[in-house]
Parts: C-alpha cells; sequence; structure tokens
C-alpha cells in the first residue's frame, strides 16, 4: 500500500538537527521524497508497523511530529501532482 510520511522535527532545540537527519534517512531507506519533509513509501502492514516504531525511537515526542496517511493500493487515481517535480512511479525500477 502507498503510505504518505510527513514530519516535523524541531531543530531549533539540542539534538533537533540530528535527529532530522536520522528521519530523513529513515524514511529514504523506505520510500522516495516527494517533497522536503514528506516521503512516499510502499509498505506492506509489518513494514508500516516497523517504520512507525522505529521513528518514534528518534523524534522528540513533546517538540516533533509525525503524520502517516494510508492512501492504499489504488493510489494512481487518487493522487495527483502539478509543477516542476517530475512524477516518479515509486513501483517502477529506479535506473540510474
Amino acid at each position: 500500500m502507498l503510505v504518505v510520511v510527513t514530519y516535523d522535527v524541531k531543530t531549533s532545540d539540542v539534538g533537533g538537527a540530528k535527529r532530522l537527519r536520522q528521519v530523513a534517512k529513515k524514511c529514504e531507506a523506505r520510500g522516495i521524497r516527494v517533497q522536503n519533509s514528506v516521503f512516499e513509501c510502499q509498505l506492506d502492514a509489518t513494514q508500516l508497523v516497523q517504520l512507525k516504531h522505529d521513528l518514534t525511537k528518534i523524534i522528540n515526542l513533546k517538540t516533533d511530529s509525525l503524520r502517516f496517511y494510508s492512501i492504499g493500493n489504488q493510489y494512481k487515481n487518487k493522487v495527483e501532482h502539478i509543477g516542476a517535480k517530475e512524477t516518479i512511479d515509486i513501483q517502477d525500477p529506479l535506473i540510474f
């Protein structure tokens, strides 16, 4: 299923920049960055639980936040992109 993960990490406090890098790195391992703090991830239910667990261990629950939007498997007709950044089909093979 397609899951959109968004986060907001307070970088003005001690350790904030480090938490931000850790959250971004963990999300990059699971999905594609579509905005600065927004990732599209193709996950099954177990992977989603694991990602939530991993990210919750990183963030400061008092100052940071995470959001998970479960779009489902029929996401192609639910996601519309307008603008400069090229749309990537996360199920297509990536060639560098």
